[in-house]
């Protein structure tokens, strides 16, 4: 299977039908190019604040309270697009309003039929708590592409083991990451994130990002990272885990994703965290004992 992952460069769109465009274009680019999935990143949704004036885009909570007008034009096309290209879009992150004052950080995934599911983010990033009015989802999903399982991390979400090996347990071995960072830190935390998930569960990872810089947007500043196609790091795929990286001005990662391989190597793996899981619950782990030097 081939997969695409986005690095988008931010800009400033004028009207939904200018951003709309880009989105067109991006996507068909990478559909020439052969891809059945393509991956954009976090926070996607927040460059639609620019069709707003200055006072709506400068300030965050105005900036989600404005772009829910644009919510159903937003399904309308991506939808359209999945269908139009005949590949799974990962529309990146939508922030949807929750009827409460409070919003979700959520990613649509859109099949070529048009159909379409979501996935909160569940972990909260600094920024995001302080914002006061971004709250974390509370359901986990996989769904399955081309016979393929997958789920959605989203950005912080693939720093935390668990909910994506319970994602892994009920069968993905592909994990679709968009991501948005704004320091060459954070790019390194969400990368070494993908990495790991990718060794402990002998899964692809696919991360999308944001790219350049949006002074006119709190959320969407800076921006840093490159998109990856990350593999487990054992006999078959390359030694450092990366299948595809962007560089300087590329756009799409892409590589073909061999889960044939991937299964059949699983059984003579030189390590096998995913196989081996079971052992750090051994009960004598479970409680680490503090002890002090004997002299002998």
């Amino acid at each position: 299977m081939r997969v695409a992952a986005c690095k988008y460069r931010v800009g400033q769109p004028g009207d939904f039908d200018a951003f709309a465009r880009a989105q067109r274009d991006l996507l068909r680019a990478a559909a020439s190019r052969g891809a059945r999935i393509a991956v954009l990143p976090e926070y996607l949704s927040l460059e639609l604040a620019a069709n707003f004036p200055a006072a709506v885009h400068g300030d965050l909570v105005a900036s989600l309270a404005a772009i829910q007008a644009l919510r159903a034009p937003w399904l309308a096309l991506f939808s359209g697009l999945a269908r139009e290209t005949g590949m799974h879009v990962v529309a990146g992150t939508f922030l949807l309003a929750q009827g409460n004052g409070r919003y979700r950080n959520r990613c649509d995934v859109f099949a070529p039929d048009g159909a379409h599911l979501w996935q909160d983010k569940l972990q909260l990033t600094g920024f995001e708590k302080a914002t006061g009015v971004i709250e974390g989802g509370d359901a986990l999903k996989v769904t399955e592409i081309e016979g393929i399982r997958a789920g959605a991390s989203i950005c912080y979400d693939s720093e935390f083991p668990l909910p994506v090996r319970a994602q892994y347990e009920a069968g993905a071995r592909l994990l679709l990451v968009p991501s948005c960072t704004d320091t060459d830190a954070g790019a390194t935390r969400v990368q070494v994130g993908c990495l790991a998930r990718a060794l402990e569960n002998r899964m692809f990872v696919a991360q999308a990002v944001t790219a350049g810089q949006a002074p006119w947007s709190p959320a969407l500043d800076d921006n840093t990272g490159e998109a990856t196609l990350y593999a487990p790091m054992d006999a078959g795929f390359p030694a450092d885990g990366i299948l595809a990286r962007t560089r300087d001005d590329d756009v799409w990662a892409i590589a073909d994703l061999d889960f044939g391989l991937l299964e059949g190597t699983r059984g003579r793996a030189q390590v096998a965290n995913d196989r081996d899981w079971s052992g750090q619950n051994m009960p004598a782990l479970a409680r680490a004992r503090v002890e002090g030097f004997k002299s002998y």
